[in-house]
């Protein structure tokens, strides 16, 4: 009998990516004559990459001088999030010009985005790759989002240092501001598909990156942890003040911008917290009336609008359940009712796909309101690094 080896056919698939933002506001928000170095792990094999390059929350044009792509010089293969030192090294040998229709520089244009030409690129699973962007004009650092953990790490360095090995140590600096790159795609095996995790500062800190180390440990090689996720941002409303820009877009100015992804089949939405303990009065705070606390149905109307949305575009929704707030500086029992109605809800899972309780992996058996022992960062809202290896544990692999 002879028997014949079906080659699946590539396709294109996010490896990698951000929500973008709104950088603070601070006087000093020009940059010129500086490279920022981006190591991003590489969850698949492929031939081929595109970036994508995001000025939607920018107010003027930004030119990015020069852009390339490297194999990162060191160790990426372990289970563990790789140490980078402030070098950050690349293997030049390796180092690709990004490009867009045939030229090494773009230019975006306010809330506007640009995909790059397909770069070919031998990409191994399990490497790690340094995306270098470099601007030599005065440039407006307004389009970002601040993300952490384990796998979340910039660096910037004055000059252009886009070819260059070694950033240097004495001009050089980490950063968790990842501005303008916002997608990379792979032209990987159609047997490879991506899961974006979409939320607020929760799911801009540690537990997609400790997501994506958990499959490395188990040998789960065919999905993508693709975060989109701004601290601050909210489901229904937004801040139109540059106090608190920073704190990003409402759902409805964000969702459809970022939700689309190669590859993508599934979305887990963890957000609403903000909704929650944001508003205090205009006597405390000027821009927190009070008349922003939304009823538990406004809060869950936008939650299927979100999932409508996703829907709509082929994707399965998991909504995960809201942490514990309790000794936050603005907890209030009618805060904590309020959370519960809507995990009360999220739990029944009624017209998505299912629930993730983030709220019962983290909180203490014997006062539900607060986090265990050991999973509080401190803030009592924020989880501990041990609570967030809780929150990706918590994640069913069924989808995964």
């Amino acid at each position: 009998m002879n028997h014949t080896t079906i080659n699946k056919p590539d396709t294109w698939c996010s490896m990698w990516g951000n929500a973008v933002s709104i950088a603070e506001h601070r006087p000093e928000s020009y940059a010129k004559d500086i490279t920022l170095r981006y190591p991003v792990y590489a969850p698949f094999d492929g031939t081929s990459l595109r970036f994508t390059f995001d000025n939607y929350c920018g107010s003027e044009p930004v030119s990015i001088t020069k852009a390339t792509v490297s194999v990162a010089d060191f160790n990426t293969n372990s289970d563990s999030a790789p140490k980078i030192n402030l070098s950050c090294p690349q293997k030049k040998s390796t180092t690709t010009q990004i490009t867009f229709w045939g030229n090494p520089s773009v230019t975006l244009d306010a809330h506007k985005r640009i995909v790059s030409d397909e770069v070919s690129f031998q990409v191994q699973a399990g490497q790690t790759l340094c995306v270098n962007l470099y601007f030599a004009d005065f440039t407006l650092m307004q389009s970002a989002v601040l993300i952490t953990g384990p796998l979340s790490k910039g660096f910037f360095s004055l000059g252009d240092q886009t070819l260059t090995e070694d950033l240097p140590l004495d001009t050089s600096k980490t950063t968790s501001w990842f501005y303008f790159l916002s997608n990379i795609d792979i032209l990987t095996s159609s047997d490879n598909h991506a899961v974006i995790c979409y939320g607020d500062s929760i799911t801009a800190q540690a537990w997609p990156d400790e997501l994506t180390l958990r499959l490395r440990r188990e040998g789960r090689k065919h999905t993508s942890i693709i975060r989109r996720a701004a601290s601050g941002t909210r489901i229904l409303r937004q801040y139109d003040c540059i106090t608190y820009d920073s704190y990003g877009l409402k759902g409805s100015n964000r969702f459809l911008h970022e939700i689309p992804a190669a590859g993508a089949d599934t979305i887990i939405i963890q957000q609403g917290i903000n909704d929650i303990i944001h508003p205090v009065g205009t006597d405390i705070n000027p821009f927190r009336p009070m008349s922003d606390l939304p009823t538990a149905e406004e809060l869950i109307d936008g939650l299927k609008w979100y999932t409508d949305q996703a829907h709509s575009l082929g994707l399965s929704v998991y909504i995960g359940t809201l942490l514990p707030i309790e000794g936050w500086r603005t907890y209030a029992p009618f805060r904590e009712e309020l959370k519960n109605k809507v995990n009360e809800w999220i739990r029944q899972a009624d017209g998505f796909e299912g629930c993730i309780d983030f709220d019962l992996a983290v909180r203490d058996s014997t006062n539900p309101a607060a986090f265990k022992a050991g999973y509080d960062s401190g803030d009592h809202l924020h989880p501990s690094s041990a609570g967030y290896k809780a929150m990706a544990d918590a994640v069913s692999l069924r989808f995964l």
